[in-house]
């Protein structure tokens, strides 16, 4: 019996497989929902395990925050923190925002921190807001409709142009996916040894069995495509 293989032993959450704790400064979400402040930038700061820079916001009564770092922003800024200017950076109930404002860092229920447009170089359309609802166009393009009092940050999150830059050697990708906890090369299953995977092995490159796979199968042997849900003939009449 071979081992399991690369995705499946990933799950299992060992040291190998995790983003290195050690090197994260702490959580990144929006403050508390009940918070009226103004803040200051005081520092962007590199994060590992995350793709966009992170702004460390110092409010005017003295506590720190941590928020993803809006595109063009620069220490000494002023920001918003639950009411008040529109300006870059600031933190807003959507109903507070009007149509065609850049927004990221976006909540999905009130108070929960902020969950969607996260990534480097990401942001979402404000494109109309009803009485119970603001809706927003996603960078896939697709339309979401979210609570008004849901509050999200004002532009573009940073770093938009970091998959610009080439890694020029397979050693600096390596060390970069481990901290995004990835896998940073992809081998072919008919490229390994039939220890390493169910389609290993033979004179040459194929997979030498069916492709598709039982959902009950083990995991050291759940690769290539789940075998499609049997189908039912409907009863006539039913719905």
């Amino acid at each position: 019996m071979g081992k399991r293989i690369i995705s499946r032993r990933r799950g299992a959450g060992t040291f190998t497989y995790r983003s290195p704790s050690h090197r994260h400064h702490g959580p990144v979400r929006l403050p508390d929902i009940s918070l009226r402040v103004e803040g200051t930038v005081e520092a962007l700061v590199h994060a590992p395990g995350r793709s966009s820079p992170v702004a460390e916001v110092r409010s005017d009564d003295g506590k720190v925050f941590r928020l993803v770092a809006p595109a063009g922003a620069a220490t000494g800024d002023r920001v918003a923190l639950g009411a008040g200017p529109l300006a870059r950076g600031s933190v807003l109930p959507l109903e507070q925002i009007p149509d065609g404002t850049l927004v990221s860092n976006i909540e999905i229920q009130p108070n929960d921190g902020g969950k969607m447009i996260r990534a480097a170089g990401t942001s979402a359309l404000i494109v109309a807001h009803d009485p119970k609802t603001v809706t927003l166009q996603l960078p896939s393009g697709a339309f979401k409709r979210l609570h008004p009092t849901c509050r999200a940050q004002i532009g573009p999150v940073a770093g938009g142009g970091r998959g610009d830059r080439p890694f020029t050697k397979a050693g600096k990708k390596v060390y970069a996916y481990q901290s995004l906890a990835k896998a940073p090369f992809k081998v072919r299953g008919v490229a390994m040894n039939p220890v390493n995977h169910p389609f290993g092995g033979g004179a040459h490159q194929h997979v030498g069995r069916p492709s598709t796979v039982s959902s009950g199968t083990w995991p050291g042997a759940k690769v290539g495509r789940f075998s499609p849900r049997r189908k039912r003939a409907k009863r006539p009449g039913a719905a």
